[in-house]
């Protein structure tokens, strides 16, 4: 799982390599961007028969719809595309994107299932007896959640099901400068060595969330035992202050769920960079 969400962080940032440079605009927030969104709910059995398994596919994609800069909307879109499905699908429109995934998603699941399940039943004479993991489902819906100024922070949020005890999931979270389409990292945010800092920080207001006063005693409850906790460049821009996300098993078992820990600024001013630009708008609305 930890993995997998690395993979897609790097696929990310490297994406930001395609975009445009885009000058501010008179607007207030920039770009002048709306947005809307294409919703997918395709199920198809093996076969093409309803008594049998089948896969569930889930999309909700956000997009930019309309924008006063052609060239933003544009390439926020290919970068929408990138995150959301992968390198390929970024010289697509929204629509063409979305309607080759979900072909390709019911394409792939028949063409590697069907044999095998094929085989099952001839090998077993009760069909009920054959496994339910036959039967998959994924879900990718994203949505804008904060857009102010020069400032967009976009949410992925991932799920599926393959077999198994239970399915995968995970959040991804782009922060996005608009004044230069590049994605924001923690570096962009910090000045010098912060990272022993702030990975004290991160920890010191874990164990104020959950109310206890040693690190041991949050390893007892089970946090870091999976990973360490470190500054993840996962993470999302709010009014309030910088959320870390990590994903299952990043630092914790499944069972625990995504951990989530928010630093208000004041708490960081003294290892902000004074170059920092991407936070004047949130922090200055």
């Amino acid at each position: 799982m930890k993995k997998q969400t690395v993979s897609l962080l790097v696929l990310l940032l490297a994406a930001s390599g395609f975009f445009f440079s885009c000058g501010n605009t008179m607007n207030k927030n920039a770009g002048a961007l709306e947005f809307d969104s294409i919703q997918v709910n395709e199920t198809a059995h093996l076969f093409g028969d309803t008594a049998k398994p089948a896969c569930n596919l889930i999309i909700n994609l956000a997009y930019a719809s309309q924008s006063s800069d052609g060239k933003m909307k544009d390439s926020l879109n290919t970068y929408f595309l990138s995150a959301c499905f992968g390198e390929k699908y970024m010289g697509m429109t929204p629509e063409e994107a979305v309607k080759k995934y979900t072909e390709k998603y019911v394409g792939d699941y028949r063409k590697d299932l069907e044999p095998m399940y094929r085989k099952d039943e001839q090998d077993k004479e009760n069909a009920g007896e054959i496994g339910a993991w036959y039967s998959y489902y994924k879900g990718i819906e994203s949505h804008v959640q904060l857009y102010t100024g020069h400032l967009l922070v976009y949410r992925i949020d991932y799920n599926e099901y393959t077999g198994g005890a239970h399915g995968i999931y995970m959040s991804t979270f782009l922060n996005l400068d608009l004044r230069t389409l590049a994605p924001i990292r923690l570096d962009d945010l910090f000045a010098g060595d912060y990272k022993e800092q702030l990975t004290d920080l991160l920890w010191n207001q874990l164990m104020a969330d959950n109310k206890v006063a040693t690190r041991q005693e949050l390893e007892d409850m089970g946090y870091v035992t999976t990973g360490d906790l470190t500054p993840t460049e996962n993470f999302y821009l709010g009014k309030d202050g910088i959320t870390f996300y990590y994903n299952v098993y990043d630092i914790a078992p499944y069972v625990m769920g995504p951990v989530k820990i928010t630093l208000p600024y004041e708490m960081m001013q003294h290892l902000l960079s004074d170059e920092t630009m991407a936070l004047n708008d949130v922090r200055n609305p």
